[in-house]
């Protein structure tokens, strides 16, 4: 048998898995993280959405960190806030709107960094697919932007709270972008993990990034567990001309165990579908538990159209099809039953519920 390194048992143990050679277990069921909170049923990143996720026995609660032109970073989905907040609507910024090309999409709206904390803490946040989501909606002008040390805090009063260890799962947005306007994230995030005492493999946080670069230059600064995330086309924009299949192979996820400790993949990439109907389990999750890495696939939601034809329910013909739910708990099973290791879920109730 291979000797194990003191690194890989570490990963191994932190997985909650056995490496190759010996019969898989885990010590611990499968993680749920509210993905951006319960997005679901709450505009996303904000407090009210991060609160209802813990309420629902969410694990983690995730924030996309985006920073600001003084340098704090906050939770957003993407550094362009037109469609998740109400500055469209607020005169006094409207000449800042602009079009920039980022990862090679042009995008025109709103930008974090064109912002000082200070502005960006006097809109109100909205939901961003209000047709699918009137309910969340409802919601909208509630609440504010926060920052990570804020999200940190909401998970902190939420262990208190629940009894429960409440970690964060922050994901660094386009940091090679941000490094190209004089805006790099990775040293700021770690200066942030050390000030909040989650600078370890065992503190409850997961880093987790689309490039690889950063999480390279993440490892050699902070001993916090590091997630590749990878979705089923393209490739991490920091490498132009490699696609995510070319990383995921056998022998590709054992490079990616050098500079992580898991991987955050599409949900589809383990359990696949045609549209239709799900089908058999791939391999990935066998392959990178092989390498030493977590699996912690991204993200389950319940609504008709992110769901295939077979788990849809409702009439085709109703105006509200699409946002109607479905059988989204199927998902969450196959998912389960692939040996996942965690999960991400814009209804971490649902993903609480199926994990049993």
């Amino acid at each position: 048998m291979t000797l194990l390194t003191r690194r890989a048992l570490t990963t191994a143990a932190l997985a909650g898995t056995f490496l190759p050679g010996l019969a898989r277990a885990q010590s611990k069921k499968p993680i749920v993280i509210g993905h951006r909170g319960c997005s679901g049923e709450r505009p996303e990143h904000t407090a009210l959405a991060y609160e209802r996720a813990i309420e629902q026995g969410a694990d983690f609660i995730e924030p996309d960190l985006v920073p600001t032109k003084d340098g704090h970073l906050v939770a957003r989905h993407e550094n362009e806030i037109g469609g998740t907040t109400d500055i469209a609507s607020r005169p006094e910024f409207a000449a800042r709107k602009a079009t920039k090309t980022i990862d090679g999409e042009q995008i025109t709206g709103w930008f974090t960094e064109d912002f000082t904390l200070a502005e960006l803490k006097t809109l109100r946040a909205r939901e961003r697919l209000p047709q699918l989501r009137p309910a969340s909606a409802a919601f909208d002008g509630q609440a504010l932007i926060p920052t990570f040390e804020e999200v940190w805090a909401i998970a902190q009063a939420g262990s208190k709270r629940t009894g429960r260890t409440i970690g964060v799962y922050p994901e660094l947005k386009h940091p090679t972008y941000f490094a190209a306007i004089g805006l790099p994230t990775e040293a700021r995030l770690v200066t942030k993990l050390k000030a909040l005492g989650l600078n370890s493999a065992t503190a409850p946080v997961f880093v987790q990034c689309f490039e690889i670069a950063p999480l390279k230059r993440l490892r050699a600064l902070t001993s916090a567990r590091l997630v590749f995330l990878v979705d089923a086309e393209g490739g991490p924009a920091d490498q132009p001309g490699v696609k995510y299949a070319d990383l995921i192979t056998a022998q590709g996820l054992k490079d990616v165990a050098v500079y992580a400790d898991g991987l955050g993949p599409n949900w589809k990439l383990v359990v696949p579908h045609d549209g239709q109907a799900l089908g058999a389990p791939t391999t990935l999750v066998r392959d990178a538990h092989a390498a030493g890495l977590a699996v912690h696939p991204w993200t389950v939601r319940s609504e008709n159209a992110f769901l295939p034809a077979s788990l849809r329910k409702g009439d085709p013909a109703a105006p509200s099809f699409l946002a109607q739910h479905g059988d989204s708990e199927a998902v969450l099973k196959a998912l389960y039953a692939a040996g996942v290791d965690g999960v991400f879920s814009d209804f971490p109730a649902l993903a609480v519920a199926a994990r049993g």
